[in-house]
């Protein structure tokens, strides 16, 4: 998204946001890592205090890719920690939306990419390999499904259907 912000998507876009076809979803996410604005196709994942399906996902080739994770808004534990982020920034992810907690902060924001999660805990997930892979999620008010397009930036996060020409 060079230069262009997502507020200024929204402006030029109305169209697409009474269709659906553009969503932003809600403003509960805090900001980490070193890249604050990002963009790329979404790859879905539904977990819940497991963090397997995560760390197989990261350490694929990211090619610009957005990781976005469902795991279940729990607080009860980090289902992202700062290895599986430094081995996804390694493999050219652009980014990662985590709708559950995430570790190991300071490491996560000396990375060179983005990431968004609800809060940070110190507890590490469970280790059982249970979850879905690319199956629709509903965050943050939003329901995301893989192939979309996913917008980030300071001002917060778009889901498209399509790659916008922006």
């Amino acid at each position: 998204m060079a230069l262009v912000t997502t507020a200024e998507v929204c402006d030029t876009n109305p169209q697409l946001i009474v269709s659906g076809e553009l969503r932003a979803l809600h403003p509960v996410f805090q900001i980490y890592g070193r890249r604050q604005v990002f963009s790329g196709p979404v790859v879905t994942l539904k977990v819940f205090e497991d963090n397997v399906l995560v760390r197989e996902f990261l350490e694929e080739k990211g090619n610009g890719r957005v990781l976005v994770v469902d795991g279940g808004g729990s607080l009860r534990c980090a289902i992202l920690g700062g290895n599986p982020v430094v081995q996804a920034q390694n493999n050219g992810w652009a980014g990662i939306i985590v709708n559950g907690c995430i570790r190991d902060v300071d490491e996560i924001n000396g990375c060179d990419i983005g990431v968004r999660a609800l809060a940070s805990h110190p507890m590490k997930a469970n280790k059982k390999g249970v979850g879905e892979k690319h199956v629709p999620v509903n965050i943050a008010g939003t329901r995301i499904c893989d192939g979309e397009w996913m917008y980030v930036d300071t001002d917060g996060i778009l889901v498209s259907k399509t790659e916008l020409s922006i």
